[in-house]
């Protein structure tokens, strides 16, 4: 049974407004602005999907789209929900039992809060809380500063070693219109920042200060994924699933075994596997970066570096624009975008950049567009628990 290749991403687009925007934004907006732009993009009606892949909005979805999917998906595990959607939908294409598959996602992270009620993006609120609540775990800047701590004492890095992820990431940032932090027009703390910066920015949990978090943000986006037949039809380049993998450490962060492994090891290596590919092989990397930490354990996790020196691509240039390895190369979630579950940022900007399309003039300025054909994505879901891995290809 060879699932790869099997189908391909053929299109990925944005809502129309994200970020900060002047007037709120409700999380279904969002979805349909991305689903709709989408369909205009690769030339694929609305009616002609029979797959629906969202956490926890595939029933409203399809209602409002006035379509009946043959297949409904609404895993909801977190950041990585998007990849492991990608993943369900190959299997369901190859299985025979649909031929397009729409993996959507809207969240209004910034908006809901002047709306008035808690975003909705489909992730469920930590398990055991209250269990984690005495042992300093409250929340994700807490349970990540843990991790980062844990990392520290085992390696000897320090928080100034992951900074200089921050600073990279803001690098890429700076060649995207669209990231918030572009520059000082798209916000007032935008633009180049230096490691300094990082370190002596306001303390959210230490050792994390404000530079090592995640934006919160409003986000709409979706992917149209297809058969191969249907793939090469269209006017949009495909972009081949030729791996993808699932895996999961914990659900509550008091039974992770070990704060600086994460189940990316598992779903990479399953990837790999599938591609017939191995970390050697990937010239892109598109890495959920919920904190600096996040990205760097995972490039360990997936075999980018080795453990303990995840931050070196960073720190050595060669996650930087012109690197041998372009990493989050929109600005992550640390400066482009993030609306609470960050993954489908990384699909869109996966599907760009391998199609060729990434310096549009609305996606990218000179520089953005790498010349990479293969590309690693990681999704991370709750507190380092989830991931979904896929390994894509260009055409």
């Amino acid at each position: 049974m060879n699932l790869s290749k099997a189908a391909a991403i053929v299109g990925a687009a944005e809502a129309v407004e994200i970020g900060y925007p002047e007037e709120p934004r409700t999380s279904l907006q969002l979805h349909i602005e991305a689903i709709k732009a989408v369909s205009e993009q690769t030339g694929i009606p609305i009616s002609a999907i029979d797959g629906i892949f969202s956490a926890g909005w595939s029933s409203e979805l399809a209602e409002h789209l006035g379509i009946h999917p043959r297949y409904i998906d609404t895993t909801s595990v977190g950041g990585c929900s998007f990849e492991m959607h990608v993943h369900h939908a190959l299997l369901a294409i190859f299985a025979g039992v649909i031929d397009v598959a729409l993996v959507s996602h809207g969240q209004n992270g910034w908006s809901a809060r002047r709306l008035g009620g808690a975003s909705r993006g489909g992730d469920a609120s930590a398990p055991g809380t209250q269990m984690s609540m005495p042992y300093g775990f409250s929340g994700a800047p807490s349970n990540y500063s843990h991790a980062m701590v844990r990392h520290n004492h085992r390696f000897g890095t320090t928080p100034e070693d992951f900074a200089h992820v921050a600073v990279v990431t803001r690098q890429w940032a700076t060649l995207n219109p669209r990231a918030v932090m572009h520059s000082k027009e798209t916000h007032e703390f935008g633009g180049p920042i230096t490691v300094d910066d990082v370190n002596n920015s306001r303390m959210i949990s230490w050792p994390l200060t404000l530079l090592h978090c995640c934006l919160v943000t409003d986000h709409g986006g979706a992917v149209l994924i297809a058969r191969p037949e249907i793939a090469r039809s269209l006017r949009t380049t495909p972009v081949w699933i030729a791996g993808a993998a699932e895996n999961m450490s914990h659900a509550n962060m008091l039974e992770m075994e070990d704060f600086t492994a994460t189940s990316a090891f598992a779903s990479g290596r399953a990837a790999y596997k599938m591609a017939g590919l191995g970390p050697d092989d990937m010239e892109l990397a598109l890495l959920y970066d919920s904190f600096t930490l996040t990205a760097a354990m995972t490039a360990e996790m997936l075999g980018l570096a080795p453990r303990g020196e995840g931050y070196k691509l960073w720190k050595d240039g060669h996650a930087a624009p012109g690197g041998r390895l372009p990493i989050n190369t929109n600005g992550g979630g640390l400066s482009f975008n993030h609306s609470g579950m960050y993954g489908m940022h990384l699909l869109v900007e996966a599907y760009r950049q391998l199609s060729g399309t990434a310096e549009d003039g609305v996606n990218g300025i000179e520089g953005k567009q790498t010349n990479a054909m293969t590309c690693i994505v990681n999704g991370t879901g709750g507190s380092l628990s989830t991931t979904g891995t896929l390994v894509l290809v260009a055409d």
